[in-house]
């Protein structure tokens, strides 16, 4: 289970890919150089945007791979659904 947290904002999400989108789509309403957007995954934090880094920040070692693997799954699994669908 992922969590956005930003200023004024807070959902909880069960992809990792729904996650992302999310808290990037949020980005244009981080002004200040003190608000942030957040990516939990259950209670650790494992993305952060600020003003403050020219790119988001990946937390914890091998976070990044781990994500990665998460997102090629998805897709996977999306695809297959389509596959799915289209053969009904």
């Amino acid at each position: 289970m992922f969590k956005v947290v930003a200023p004024e904002f807070s959902e909880e999400f069960e992809r990792w890919t729904d996650a992302l989108n999310t808290a990037k789509s949020l980005i244009p309403q981080c002004k200040g150089w003190t608000q942030d957007i957040r990516i939990f995954l259950l209670n650790e934090l494992v993305w952060v945007y600020s003003r403050s880094h020219k790119y988001p920040q990946y937390i914890g070692a091998g976070m990044y791979d781990r994500l990665a693997r998460l997102f090629v799954q998805e897709a996977i699994e999306a695809e297959q659904a389509n596959v799915d669908a289209t053969d009904d």
